[in-house]
């Protein structure tokens, strides 16, 4: 499974959620479902912005981890 590891880049750079919330101005109810992997896609110039104001690689938005039981069946 593959998540967005944004909330450990936030505690990394001892910025909160509401900060970054301010700097992506997404309504808060999309934003948080965003950072808690709530959500089954994410925009690319989100994921632009989001390298861009947390200042690094997009790639290191990502984790990939072996838990299949939270991945949802697509059949």
């Amino acid at each position: 499974m593959v998540r967005l590891r944004i909330e450990a880049i936030l505690s990394e750079q001892g910025k909160s959620k509401y900060w970054l919330n301010k700097q992506l101005g997404m309504c808060y109810r999309n934003f948080n479902n965003l950072v808690t992997n709530q959500t089954n896609s994410v925009r690319f110039d989100t994921l632009d912005k989001l390298s861009k104001i947390l200042q690094i690689p997009v790639q290191e938005l990502f984790e990939q981890t072996d838990d299949i039981s939270e991945s949802k069946d697509d059949c």
